[in-house]
């Protein structure tokens, strides 16, 4: 996991907009989650999920790790202790995407609610986006997204295809008194925009063109 200094990361970020902010290289994307103990030291000591680990509830990615520090309290919320770092391939995340559908009706994609529904139905992925927050809590105009997996994408996910899960409960722990202004100490995992290598995904996900930053 890359590190660095949250203000020189900053001023880089789109102020506004669904953007995927992410970690990333060539080949894989890391993505995060948030269990309790017996999940999460599961996941770590056998690189895969499994365990209590539910197969048949819908599990949330989160590619931001601000966003995941925010829905967690800085892993101090009861079930979330735990901070996982979970890297993937990046074609099977861009797949997901492909295959995600809103949680909230959007017209610019279904004619109808009943389309809609049918299509949520089907689905094994569960898009949504909701307003970033900065290290302190307070929200961005700016969206972060997370996709909800069920099903064969969920257990694809979980064990077949995973790359690395990683433990960061220490590095959240020694992180968490930084997160008042100025930030001037504060350290998060480097992220970068980032887009999809197929044009369906980019158009299921909602993303908006680079040119609007």
């Amino acid at each position: 996991m890359k590190l660095k200094r949250y203000l020189d990361q900053e001023p880089g970020w789109p102020q506004s907009g669904r953007h995927i902010l992410a970690g990333f290289d060539a080949d894989t994307i890391t993505v995060y989650q948030a269990y309790r103990p017996a999940i999460g030291l599961y996941a770590t000591s056998h690189q895969r999920f499994g365990g209590e680990f539910s197969f048949t509830r819908m599990s949330w990615i989160k590619t931001n790790f601000l966003w995941m520090m925010y829905r967690s309290g800085w892993g101090q919320k009861e079930g979330q202790e735990v901070t996982l770092a979970v890297t993937i391939p990046r074609t099977l995340f861009d797949e997901i995407l492909a295959k995600a559908v809103p949680s909230t009706f959007n017209d610019d994609r279904y004619s109808t609610q009943e389309e809609w529904k049918a299509a949520l139905t089907e689905s094994e992925v569960r898009l949504q986006w909701d307003p970033d927050h900065n290290p302190s809590g307070t929200p961005h105009q700016r969206r972060a997204v997370q996709l909800g997996l069920r099903g064969e994408m969920l257990r694809r996910y979980a064990v077949i295809e995973v790359v690395k899960i990683e433990d960061i409960s220490e590095f959240v722990a020694r992180e968490r008194s930084n997160t008042h202004e100025p930030f001037d100490r504060l350290v998060t995992p480097e992220e970068r925009i980032y887009l999809p290598s197929r044009d369906d995904a980019s158009r299921c996900a909602g993303l908006e063109p680079l040119r609007n930053l």
